[in-house]
């Protein structure tokens, strides 16, 4: 049943990346917003769930942890884009978006586990 679970709520998250990059997604934009957008989101969403979770019973958590916020979150989108404006000589841009997809990530990691701390008090 545990990877019913994590399909379906794969789905849901998959579908949610697809929808919100698409709606950042601008196709004459140099830097891709949409997928930045997307992880820092998940990251955040990730983060304070692990504090908020153990309400929630194993199957649930894995099926949002995994499926739901690991569908919707791509390293393999940021390498990509990385490699194509490195290719395109947007060297600038690249390293712009390499430090913010880690730094950023890391601050709503930080800002996630502090929520989500607060809220079990």
């Amino acid at each position: 049943m545990m990877y019913f679970y994590i399909a379906v709520f794969g789905f849901i998250g998959a579908t949610l990346r697809y929808m919100t990059g698409e709606l950042f997604f601008r196709p004459e934009a140099v830097f891709p917003f949409s997928t930045l957008t997307v992880n820092l989101i998940g990251t955040f969403l990730l983060s304070w769930f692990t504090f908020r979770a153990p309400v929630l019973s194993e199957q649930m958590r894995k099926a949002i942890g995994t499926g739901l916020l690991g569908s919707f979150t791509t390293f393999s989108m940021i390498s990509v884009e990385t490699v194509s404006m490195i290719e395109t000589e947007v060297y600038l841009a690249a390293l712009l978006y390499i430090s913010l997809t880690i730094f950023g990530g890391l601050s709503a990691s930080f800002l996630g586990f502090r929520l989500g701390e607060r809220g079990r008090e």
